[in-house]
This record gives structure tokens, C-alpha cells and sequence, in this order.
């Protein structure tokens, strides 16, 4: 089975159709069309439905797949270790939630890739709980998770900071008043979420819950933009991770209520599999993420 006709078989499932593949690979559609039918031959069986101007993979074509894409890993593998360490190449693919995504990687991604430029990065956004199932299946190499701390026998885990979580209103609103926001203050209150699934909106609302108060789960949004946006313009409140609300709060657009988040602290993580290969990009790639989190333990007074 040569490894061509397996690349040309993914791309072919990842464009939806022949002619796009051949497009994407500089090919003749005929090329495409013969590796394909190569590849069936040798399985000896069909890979693809082709039903009007549409291919739909197989029961054949679906087992294959994950086959395929690990034989791709591999081989992507194997030419990162076989280069010099000086000129590292190959792909990162990395994960994490929005807020991580947005307000603790962009420093380290930036310093990477100024270090090492042919290193080609993919930054997959996800709850914390499909992140780690996509680290475990190997179709990607590093999450950072927002969680309460956990550790994994599958996955080598490290706590790189405890986050503070605050609940912000918009300037003029009546709970800025309290010397202490308690649960039962936010009974009639409307509460801009998070997506299901967020581990932080899952502690908040259980802590809520807890003391009898049960908020209208109607308003979620998937954006942390979004949710800043709504609640500086009186919609409602929303608890949020401090670090993505730090610039609003210094600048006099939102205003954190004192409520205790104590229950509710979740910390940044990054996970890998065990049994992983850490090649030199993903080896550098965490001596980088070290430093940087090192960095802002200080800058928080942390000891650690």
C-alpha cells in the first residue's frame, strides 16, 4: 500500500470531491481518480459512493480513515526527527477554550514562530472535555484546559496557573453597590453563559444551584466578545475569567462585583498523551509555554 495513495485518499475526503483534491494537490484529475482506484484495487473494495457530483465515503472508506490519518501523522513524524534541530518544521496542533485561546497563547504562539518559522501551527478551539479526547485520539498534540485541577493516567498533565474568575455587570448596575454579591442576589438577575459544557459555567451554575437559585439557561453564547459586549450594554452579568475581562475593568467598562469566587477556581493545564512522541517543535514549544507561565506567576505574586 503506498503512502501516496493514502495521502491523496485524505485529501480527497477533506476537499469533498476529486476535483478540488486536484486542485489542492497540483494533480490531473486523472492522477487522483487512478490512486484512488489503485488503492481500492489493492483493498479490493470500494472507498467511495460516488452519487451524482458527490463522493460519500463507505463503510470501507470510514474504517480506513483513522488508519490513514495516523499513517499521515507518522510519516510527519518521521521528517521532524530526521531534520536538524536547528531548522525545526513539521505541524503543532494544539488546542484550547476560547479564553486561553484568546488571552494566554497568543505570547507564546508569537515568540514560536518567531523562533521557528517553517513550524506550522493549528489552534483548535473546544470545551475542555472534547480537548481532551481529541489529545487522547491523537488528532492533536497539546490542550490547554480551563478546569478545576485533574490529572489523567493517560495524559501527562501540569498545572501552569490558578485563575481568579470575577462576576462582571455593567457600570450603573445596582449590585456594584454591595459590599458582598451572595447567590441569592442574582435570583432575578439576567445571566449571560457560556457555551454548555464550559467547565467554569458548569462550577457556577452548581454553586448557584446550591442555594436555590436556578438562572434562565436561554441566553448562552460561544463567544467571550460577545458576552463582554452585551454586558456593557446592560443585558445582563456574566462570569467570566479574569484575564479576559482585565482590560475592560481597567479601563472603567465593566464593573467586577464582589462576589466570591472560591468555590468556582478552576486553573490553566496542558496535557499531552503519555505515550507521545515529544518531538523537537513540541519539545521547544513547551519550554517556551514554561517560560511564559512562569511569567505570570510572578506578575501575580504566585510563589510557584
Amino acid at each position: 500500500m503506498e503512502s501516496r495513495h493514502l495521502f491523496t485518499f485524505l485529501v480527497v475526503v477533506e476537499a469533498g470531491s476529486f476535483t478540488r483534491a486536484a486542485q489542492k494537490l497540483d494533480y490531473a484529475q486523472s492522477s487522483i481518480t487512478a490512486q484512488i482506484q489503485a488503492l481500492e484495487t489493492e483493498l479490493g473494495q470500494p472507498l467511495f459512493d460516488r452519487i451524482s457530483k458527490k463522493i460519500i465515503l463507505t463503510d470501507a472508506g470510514r474504517r480506513l480513515l483513522p488508519y490513514a490519518q495516523e499513517i499521515s501523522r507518522m510519516h510527519a513524524l518521521a521528517e521532524d526527527a530526521l531534520r536538524s534541530e536547528t531548522e525545526l518544521s513539521g505541524v503543532l496542533r494544539i488546542g484550547a477554550p476560547e479564553s486561553l485561546a484568546a488571552f494566554r497563547l497568543p505570547g507564546i504562539i508569537k515568540e514560536f514562530r518567531m523562533s521557528h518559522p517553517q513550524v506550522r501551527i493549528t489552534l483548535k478551539p473546544g470545551a475542555c472535555w472534547e480537548l481532551t479526547e481529541f489529545v487522547r485520539s491523537g488528532e492533536l498534540d497539546l490542550v490547554f484546559l480551563l478546569q478545576p485541577e485533574t490529572e489523567y493516567k493517560d495524559l501527562t498533565c501540569e498545572t501552569l496557573i490558578q485563575e481568579e474568575m470575577t462576576l462582571v455587570a455593567p457600570l450603573d448596575h445596582p449590585l456594584t453597590a454591595l459590599q458582598d454579591v451572595m447567590p441569592l442576589d442574582l435570583k432575578q438577575e439576567t445571566i449571560l453563559h457560556t457555551e454548555t459544557g464550559c467547565t467554569y459555567r458548569t462550577l457556577f451554575e452548581r454553586h448557584l444551584n446550591s442555594h436555590g437559585v436556578f438562572p434562565d439557561p436561554n441566553l448562552e453564547f460561544w463567544s467571550i466578545e460577545a458576552i463582554k459586549q452585551c454586558v456593557m450594554s446592560g443585558l445582563g452579568i456574566s462570569f467570566l475569567p479574569l484575564i479576559t475581562v482585565r482590560n475592560e475593568l481597567s479601563e472603567g467598562k465593566l464593573a467586577r462585583l464582589n462576589w466570591n469566587d472560591e468555590s468556582q477556581r478552576v486553573a490553566t493545564q496542558m496535557a499531552y498523551h503519555n505515550k507521545k512522541w515529544v518531538s523537537p517543535a513540541l519539545d521547544e514549544f513547551l519550554a517556551i509555554v514554561q517560560i511564559h507561565a512562569a511569567e505570570w506567576r510572578t506578575n501575580r505574586g504566585d510563589r510557584r
